[in-house]
């Protein structure tokens, strides 16, 4: 009969460990499937390999094996192929029929329901009064892992339909603990916006882990911040008769032949908006701590948490000008969901303080005058932790094509075969101004914006600015990295054309608590910042559009 391996992604919880091997037992005493084994991908033991190797050892050349994932993300249509590919080069004959995710599925969805009506005290008799009165009373929030995968994520958001359907709970609402939104916070408010008073937040989960933990704790806290709220979490599905009986039937359709998974949607197969980079991507095994091959984790210095479906990559992140609510929504949830977060100067450093603690962040600051992180170590930080295994977030201020060296970190991640991809971010150049109630553009008075770098002062021989043309130019120039050499560019700037007079803003700390602008003329500005004793960070804006009549700072 054709063995089973079931294949896990891994976690460092010893008792999601713990729970997948109990399955594993408990498919085994089934006594219908001829051999069982079970094993993990990476971060816990038994390795693949190993599960793999003993069902050959035992004579099996042909194998089922079934992902233990609840949707088709990314280990599932890639990870996990790729390592059963893997041990078809070292079992020469071995094949393998290979098995779909286990959701959306209707055992699951049972499951789902017991897990919700137990966290609702005296509720948990389906078909009584009480409960079916306190399931009308209770709204649930479905949390899942979350992934760059649009696909599974919208797996998550059919299975609350599907779990609201029928059942008699006041509403089912997504969201995620990992890399995609709405958050578990951002989940909690709109129910409580919807005017809930009980909910219970069902994790969208096989067995207990890092994410399930921190679904929790973030429950927690907003119950804290909440008192007239019932907040209640439920358990995560865990080994038991519904998970084991999916098991078989997902083992009997692959040996049938009846594998009905859904391409059409497939950010691999399919161009999806925001997803471009993904198609054709090719997949690789992931590297198992007990695997000989590969790069080996260190298992006393892991940061890793895999929340994504890629094995080891990073994400080169603008965050913003500053306050740390201006990150983009994609940056965030890559933030949150990293392993390794080097960061820069003038990144947001308030979102450093809600990494979860086992976050390596490595300082890359590039301080004037001061210490400075050289961009080949930057760049050999990058590939080395993304080639243990991590998530890296390379989180830096402003948009990290804006005078941010991004594309060289980017050039270096690709040169060395490390996914790599780029999260725009909102550009000083841009925000400083308007938070300072300038437009860098307005009608009838700028139709064109420069953004120059200073960090060069004009005549020097490195640089590629043509101050003299920018002086003939009529719009709006915004100025960078210029604090020090603010007066030779004013005095470059009126030696060919532009008048004294042109009004100019320094803004520094644009949008923090001690924002300061100051207002100058073109021919005033050198002794206005010296006077004010303007300091990095700063920006400088010169041109008609700042004297544009403004309600005063948007910040």
């Amino acid at each position: 009969m054709t063995g089973l391996v079931i294949v896990g992604h891994g976690t460092r919880s010893t008792a999601g460990v713990d729970q997948f091997a109990a399955l594993v037992e408990r498919v085994r005493r089934r006594g219908d499937i001829g051999d069982v084994e079970g094993g993990f991908i990476e971060l816990s033991r038994p390795p693949l390999t190993d599960a793999v190797g003993a069902l050959v050892a035992r004579g099996h050349r042909a194998l089922v094996a079934l992902p233990l994932v609840l949707t088709g993300a990314g280990h599932g249509k890639g990870d996990i192929p790729a390592a059963m590919a893997r041990e078809q080069e070292r079992h020469s004959g071995l094949t393998y029929r290979y098995g779909r995710p286990l959701g959306p599925h209707p055992l699951l969805h049972t499951a789902l329901e017991e897990r919700i009506d137990a966290a609702l005290a005296g509720a948990s008799q389906a078909g009584t009064e009480s409960a079916d009165a306190d399931r009308a009373g209770t709204w649930v929030a479905l949390i899942g892992r979350g992934s760059t995968d649009p696909d599974a994520n919208a797996e998550v958001a059919k299975v609350a339909r599907l779990l609201w359907e029928g059942r008699g709970y006041a509403g089912v609402e997504p969201g995620f603990i990992s890399l995609a939104q709405p958050s578990v916070p951002a989940v909690l408010e709109r129910l409580r916006r919807l005017g809930a008073r009980r909910i219970v937040v069902a994790p969208y989960f096989l067995f207990a882990g890092v994410l399930p933990d921190r679904i929790v704790a973030q429950s927690a806290e907003f119950a804290a911040a909440h008192s007239d709220l019932d907040v209640r979490v439920a358990e995560v599905i865990g080994d038991c008769d519904a998970l084991a009986d999916l098991v078989r039937e997902r083992y009997a359709e692959a040996l049938g032949g009846d594998i009905r998974m859904n391409c059409d949607t497939c950010a691999y197969r399919v161009l999806m908006p925001g997803f471009a980079d993904k198609v054709g991507r090719p997949q690789r095994p992931h590297d198992h701590p007990d695997d000989p091959v590969g790069h080996h984790h260190d298992h006393g210095h892991d940061h890793h948490d895999h929340h994504g479906h890629e094995h080891g990559s990073v994400a080169v992140v603008g965050g913003g000008p500053g306050p740390d609510d201006l990150i983009t929504v994609r940056g965030k949830a890559l933030l949150d969901a990293a392993d390794v977060v080097v960061v820069d100067r003038l990144a947001p450093q308030g979102l450093l303080a809600g990494l979860r603690p086992d976050v390596l962040v490595v300082d890359a600051a590039k301080v004037p005058r001061g210490p400075s992180m050289a961009q080949e170590a930057i760049n050999a930080a990058l590939v080395s932790h993304a080639k243990a295994g991590r998530q890296v977030v390379r989180l830096k201020g402003g948009d990290p094509y804006v005078f941010g060296r991004g594309h060289e970190e980017v050039q270096a991640c690709q040169a060395a075969g490390v996914p790599v991809t780029v999260v725009p971010g909102v550009s000083s150049a841009i925000a400083a101004p308007a938070l300072a109630g300038v437009p860098v553009t307005h009608r009838g008075v700028a139709h064109d914006l420069t953004v120059v770098s200073g960090h060069l002062p004009p005549g020097h021989p490195d640089s590629l600015v043509d101050w003299a043309a920018l002086a003939r130019a009529r719009g709006t120039v915004v100025l960078l990295m210029a604090v020090d050499t603010i007066a030779k560019i004013a005095a470059v700037l009126i030696e060919h054309g532009r008048a004294p007079e042109t009004p100019v803003l320094a803004v520094q700390d644009a949008g923090l608590p001690d924002q300061l602008s100051v207002p100058a003329r073109l021919d005033e500005i050198g002794a206005a910042a010296a006077r004010e004793e303007i300091r990095p960070p700063a920006v400088f804006v010169v041109g008609p559009v700042v004297a544009v009549p403004t309600t005063g700072p948007t910040g």
